[in-house]
């Protein structure tokens, strides 16, 4: 868990940052741009935990503070540091740090695996050494020259007719600035499609489109090239869970948006998502979300219905 302070030499551009997404972002939620992948998130209050897939992307708060936890790990930052995903995550995240005067304010970035390694390769970068995994989430200080970048790349929003040509080429330097930071061997490693990385890459994206169905650790293996141990190994090293985690927590995320979103009662839900005991759903559910499916739902609608 990370308590530090920003470094008050950065104190110009995280206000700069902060101007401009508090201006982007006039309200609460997430606010889609008309820079592709660019997306400024506000809260004015602390929120409750939010579960989702979190893709690959660079985020980086310019005020407040967010906890997101992965499996058991905890990733606790603010100004003082970015977060870099490089892999599909199943996380919770929640706001811990916000005011109506002074309000959460966030900048994502989603990445393409594909830009990086063009870039590395263009750049001459180095490859990082072929041993050893990294896990696909990280905390990583956020320097003056990458602030200076996200902000200029948000400036732009001010003048729409520059986004064409001008934003792609701060999203180059962006990315560069990442690939020679401290974060560098977990992206050029991504950039670079390490064979390991790769393979566990395809069985997140094999278990994104099958996770309804019986997961076989030896189906899944032969599929991504891989024994059964080095899957179940490598896997856990990226993302803090076994395949089998992974697939329970795409099944039950998937669960509750049903029952949410489309008014599906619990049984109906754990049975489109895959689980044939509806018993062991109420178990699981209950342990993911820390209430059985009804009474979550019923506390989650209630908070949306709350007036802001």
């Amino acid at each position: 868990m990370t308590t530090a302070r920003p470094d008050p030499a950065l104190n110009p551009h995280l206000s700069a940052l902060a101007t401009l997404v508090k201006r982007h972002a006039p309200a609460d939620g997430l606010h889609a741009t008309a820079i592709p992948r660019l997306v400024l998130i506000r809260a004015s209050e602390p929120s409750m935990p939010l579960h989702a897939l979190h893709g690959p992307a660079l985020c980086i708060v310019a005020q407040g503070r967010k906890q997101v936890l992965l499996a058991e790990e905890s990733y606790v930052y603010g100004p003082d540091q970015c977060l870099v995903a490089s892999v599909d995550l199943p996380v919770t995240g929640q706001v811990i740090e916000a005011t109506s005067a002074s309000p959460y304010l966030c900048f994502r970035l989603d990445l393409e695996p594909g830009q990086l390694g063009d870039l590395m390769m263009e750049a001459q970068l180095e490859a990082p050494p072929a041993q050893g995994m990294v896990r696909g989430l990280a905390l990583g200080p956020v320097g003056a020259p990458l602030l200076d970048a996200t902000a200029r790349l948000v400036r732009l929003l001010d003048t729409p007719r520059d986004i064409p040509v001008l934003a792609p080429l701060v999203i180059r330097e962006i990315l560069y600035r990442l690939l020679s930071g401290e974060n560098s061997e977990r992206l050029r490693r991504i950039a670079m499609a390490d064979s390991r990385l790769e393979s566990v890459t395809r069985a997140i994206h094999w278990l994104k489109a099958h996770y309804t169905a019986p997961l076989r650790i030896e189906r899944l293996a032969r599929t991504v090239h891989m024994s059964p141990s080095a899957l179940h190994h490598h896997f856990k090293s990226v993302t803090a869970m076994s395949p089998l985690q992974y697939q329970k927590q795409l099944r039950l995320q998937e669960a509750r948006r049903l029952m949410l979103a489309q008014a599906m009662d619990a049984a109906m839900a754990g049975h489109s998502v895959g689980y044939e005991s509806p018993s062991q759903f109420s178990r699981e559910y209950s342990r993911l979300f820390g209430a059985p499916p009804s009474r979550d739902i019923a506390r989650l609608r209630e908070s949306l219905a709350a007036p802001p």
